[in-house]
């Protein structure tokens, strides 16, 4: 299908005649491990992305017993087009003890993965990044031998905030792009540039060589593929292990409209290019999301 390109960044208009293709269906949540995860996340008052975000994988995670915690609260300072989450101002509130109901959680369902994510906090003078590095602790000191992996904002691009994050030793660190530069101004939050994200991921990657650092982008929001398999060689180049592409879904009316739904086969071929490029580890496919199938990076 041609794509007429926007010079300024913005994505075009979605064709009237899309529809989701069956490929993207997915299963209702249901089964004893969703209403086991979904019951203790809701006893212990955590957010999930899961469900703040609408994620289309919720039925399978659940399920199978593993969830994404959102901590600093279901309310995010910034406004990208392509988010379910909340926007708002928290008026700088924080909850100290979430670090420690997370880590019960994290206990107390038996898991052994956990991938930690947040709102964006430009409201805290450190962007919640002490949060962050309390709550990694916490888990592993709650739960040795886990694997916590955080999905972190880019904190104005104050590196000494990242450094806090990073000195709490995440088993992983990601930061998305979320789409090609070109579309980025369209796409994202004013605050959230293309080369700010590069610069995260490339700090978080020299401050502790030896831990993985992952990106993810959307597709279907009017990229070219010569600008995706650009974003690889701009994420290998600052040292990001681990890329993930998956398709964008429109949340609501409200946000950006679905302008293509990728294939499967062009998410194999794409998939392919990007394994070509040295990263340790690629997720691409429709449904795949940032912390989807994340554990399978430390499988031999």
């Amino acid at each position: 299908m041609a794509i007429d390109i926007d010079l300024i960044g913005n994505p075009p208009a979605a064709p009237k005649h899309v529809r989701k293709p069956d490929w993207l269906r997915v299963s209702l949540p249901m089964g004893d491990d969703y209403e086991r995860v979904k019951a203790k996340v809701n006893t212990l008052q955590l957010n999930t992305v899961c469900k703040e975000a609408a994620c289309p994988n919720i039925a399978e995670c659940w399920g199978a017993g593993t969830a994404t915690i959102m901590i600093l609260g279901d309310t995010c300072t910034r406004g990208c087009r392509f988010c379910n989450v909340k926007t708002g101002n928290p008026k700088g509130i924080v909850d100290w003890m979430e670090p420690v109901r997370v880590a019960d959680a994290v206990r107390d369902l038996g898991w052994k993965y956990l991938v930690l994510t947040a709102v964006d906090r430009d409201d805290l003078p450190d962007g919640g990044a002490l949060i962050f590095a309390n709550t990694i602790r916490a888990i592993h000191e709650r739960v040795p031998g886990s694997k916590v992996e955080i999905l972190s904002g880019d904190y104005r691009g104050d590196l000494n905030a990242l450094d806090i994050v990073m000195d709490a030793k995440p088993d992983v660190f990601a930061h998305n792009l979320e789409t090609v530069r070109r579309l980025t101004p369209g796409v994202r939050d004013k605050r959230a540039t293309y080369d700010q994200s590069l610069r995260i991921l490339e700090h978080a990657k020299n401050r502790a060589p030896e831990r993985y650092t992952k990106t993810s982008l959307m597709l279907g929001l009017g990229e070219t593929e010569d600008e995706v398999e650009a974003a690889m060689e701009h994420a290998r180049g600052v040292g990001v292990d681990i890329f993930t592409m998956g398709q964008y879904l429109q949340p609501t009316k409200k946000h950006l409209p679905v302008v293509e739904f990728v294939t499967p086969e062009k998410f194999e071929r794409l998939g392919a290019v990007a394994r070509g490029k040295g990263f340790h580890q690629v997720v691409s496919s429709p449904l795949s999301r940032s912390s989807y199938h994340a554990e399978q990076a430390f499988l031999p």
